[in-house]
């Protein structure tokens, strides 16, 4: 326990004339501190500490309290005592453990008392979000370019891929929203996984000599945030929405025929839509669209639940 050097000297100087006059208040009635009572607190997620307010009393029965100490008696580490001469004061650095606060108080013939109050700090309650919708309204697949504009809503599969179609080069892009109502506005993202499945049996992509949820030499993908608003039910190639290349995610690529993405890391792409952003989603394009190359997966709608697209968001109030 360690007190400032100032409470120190004032502490010492009146004790010492409180010792002149020691003949004179022999039936002196020690002084009662009251720390308060125990409290917990918590630690919130990104300040990595925590502060706690210590509420202190003292009492006389023959005279006045004139001074109150406040004092860490043990901890797992060095705290703050904002005001320890203040019978109530905020403490704070406080991190995750156990602390023991002591006060202390002096009456005006300099006889003191004491009394001890506990502080557990706990570290941030995390809560997981497991989404994986069946039948999740908001997921297309929209394919074209320049003169091929259409749309896949209410489809089996979605992804990305750069194909031809009547000879046309076409671009194949994927979009799908997970609904975060049940997140509270000022919730903190620890992380957010997402995991897509390779469907099973494609319609698009290479049908060929085998059928193939991946193909081609140059199939590297992007994962990105919407940044506009769409509707599953009037989005086409030419009126799909703007999207950002902040925090894209990249998926190399791969000569695997089938390749689930199991707990891709999306969290930063989540952190900015949830809180105060708009949650438009997440997109699905090829990183270069040339044919032929193709990453196609399940949605929500094939009969395999198990093969739906998956979210899992750990967070904390």
């Amino acid at each position: 326990m360690t007190l400032r050097p100032y409470l120190l000297l004032a502490l010492a100087s009146f004790l010492f004339l409180t010792s002149c006059q020691k003949e004179e208040i022999i039936n002196n009635k020690v002084p009662v501190a009251e720390a308060g009572e125990s409290q917990t607190v918590q630690v919130q997620e990104g300040v990595n500490t925590a502060t706690a307010t210590l509420t202190g009393a003292g009492a006389d029965a023959d005279g006045n309290v004139v001074a109150y100490i406040w004092s860490q008696v043990s901890g797992p580490g060095a705290s703050e005592i904002v005001n320890e001469g203040a019978p109530v004061t905020e403490v704070k650095g406080l991190i995750t453990g156990s602390y023991l606060f002591q006060l202390m108080v002096v009456d005006n013939d300099g006889a003191t008392g004491v009394d001890t109050v506990s502080v557990i700090v706990k570290g941030p309650e995390y809560i997981t979000l497991s989404l994986q919708p069946a039948d999740n309204p908001d997921e297309a697949i929209i394919f074209g370019n320049s003169s091929i504009n259409e749309t896949g809503a209410d489809t089996k599969e979605i992804g990305a891929a750069a194909w031809t179609k009547g000879g046309s080069p076409i671009a194949i892009r994927g979009i799908l929203k997970f609904n975060f109502s049940s997140i509270p506005s000022g919730a903190t993202i620890k992380s957010a996984k997402l995991s897509l499945y390779s469907h099973p049996a494609p319609i698009n992509g290479h049908q060929y000599e085998e059928v193939r949820a991946n193909y081609g030499s140059n199939n590297t993908m992007l994962i990105q945030k919407v940044t506009g608003a769409w509707d599953p039910q009037t989005l086409t190639f030419n009126n799909q929405p703007s999207t950002t290349t902040n925090n894209q995610v990249v998926i190399p690529s791969t000569d695997q025929a089938f390749l689930d993405l199991l707990d891709v890391d999306v969290t930063q792409l989540v952190k900015n839509m949830t809180g105060s952003n708009t949650n438009y989603g997440f997109f699905l394009r090829l990183q270069n669209e040339v044919y032929y190359n193709s990453r196609i997966f399940a949605t929500s709608q094939y009969s395999d639940a198990s093969k739906h697209p998956k979210l899992v968001i750990v967070y904390s109030n």
